[in-house]
């Protein structure tokens, strides 16, 4: 009876994928919309873990504020990709907040990313940020990077807006070439899919160029190259913000989730670090702009990021026999990030 009973089990183990060995540690990446340029990235990490043997979810989002707040919050939730004027403004109010203090306690650095260009499409008649004054523009929806970044921009220049216009930039596209807005942002990195993939009338819309100097302190000086969108004829010249990979500072000595989640952080940073060059080659054309010795200042590395930085340590496909891809001549370059690590 016994032994019908193990050769059923064993037959259905043979049916049933997975069956009779434990589950994955689920792993997720929260990213953005659905044309944008950080679930790109997100999907370029997840085939970079697959190669590996681990699998990451890429979870489409609102974008850096619900990516920044799931870092912290949402279970199984490991990664987040975060604009760097984010980080700037909760910065800012810590101090003071015991909201944002709660928000921020845990969440750490794990990789600087590349420059994202703040693209403002509007009407051709409409020649700079100071004429938007009383137009309708779309700004993007709450707890999306695009919205805090296109708040403080025109709050800091002043500009009262007819209408600040609460939708994502792939439904603000129809809206402006409908006539039913002037004006949209939209956070991203260039070349934007949203700009590149639909057809813009070259004649009626352009980029207006962001170069007015009190933005200057907060947000990086960056040019679009002429043609790197059919509509655009000519070089423009604007602004743009840091995409950073932020995790959660887990304690391995807590509990089981925190040392899974734990060795989650320090094999994708293992996998990152040591495949920078592959991800520069085969990955969306912004890892080639990817410096992750760029550290945001007065932000901190978490300890399970660093532990995956070690130049002895190796994912855990490796450490079960798969090709050791992932190592190989990183130290002149791990050395720096380290001396950078030391100034934060």
């Amino acid at each position: 009876m016994f032994k019908c009973v193990a050769a059923l089990v064993a037959f259905v183990a043979l049916l049933v994928p997975g069956l009779g060995k434990a589950a994955e540690f689920e792993k997720n990446i929260m990213t953005g919309g659905p044309q944008g340029t950080y679930i790109r990235i997100g999907r370029d990490i997840a085939d970079l873990g697959k190669s590996c043997g681990l699998t990451l979810n890429v979870r489409e989002t609102a974008g850096s504020l619900e990516n920044f707040v799931g870092v912290r919050n949402r279970r199984n939730t490991q990664f987040g990709i975060v604009q760097n004027d984010v980080l700037e403004y909760l910065k800012t109010f810590e101090a003071n907040d015991p909201e944002v203090q709660q928000a921020v306690r845990g969440v750490r650095i794990m990789f600087p990313l590349y420059n994202e260009e703040v693209h403002l499409l509007a009407r051709s008649d409409i020649r700079s940020v100071a004429e938007l004054a009383g137009k309708k523009v779309a700004i993007g929806v709450k707890d999306s990077g695009t919205f805090l970044t296109a708040s403080l921009i025109l709050d800091i220049l002043q500009v009262k807006l007819g209408e600040r216009v609460l939708v994502n930039p792939d439904a603000a596209l129809p809206k402006l070439q409908s006539g039913e807005i002037d004006a949209l942002f939209y956070v991203a990195g260039a070349p934007a899919p949203l700009f590149r993939d639909n057809r813009i009338d070259g004649a009626k819309f352009h980029l207006l160029p962001i170069t007015d100097a009190p933005l200057l302190a907060t947000y990086i000086r960056s040019r679009i190259e002429r043609g790197t969108y059919d509509f655009q004829t000519e070089p423009v010249d604007l602004i743009a913000v840091k995409a950073v990979m932020m995790t959660y500072d887990y304690d391995v000595t807590r509990n089981a989730y925190q040392r899974e989640s734990c060795k989650a952080v320090s094999d994708f940073s293992s996998l990152i670090l040591n495949n920078l060059d592959r991800l520069k080659e085969n990955g969306h054309p912004k890892w080639k702009d990817v410096d992750l010795t760029a550290l945001p200042p007065g932000w901190q590395v978490g300890v399970c990021v660093r532990a995956g930085m070690a130049l002895d340590y190796r994912p855990a496909c490796i450490a079960q026999g798969a090709p050791d891809d992932a190592s190989g001549g990183n130290e002149e370059y791990l050395d720096l990030l380290k001396q950078r690590l030391k100034q934060n």
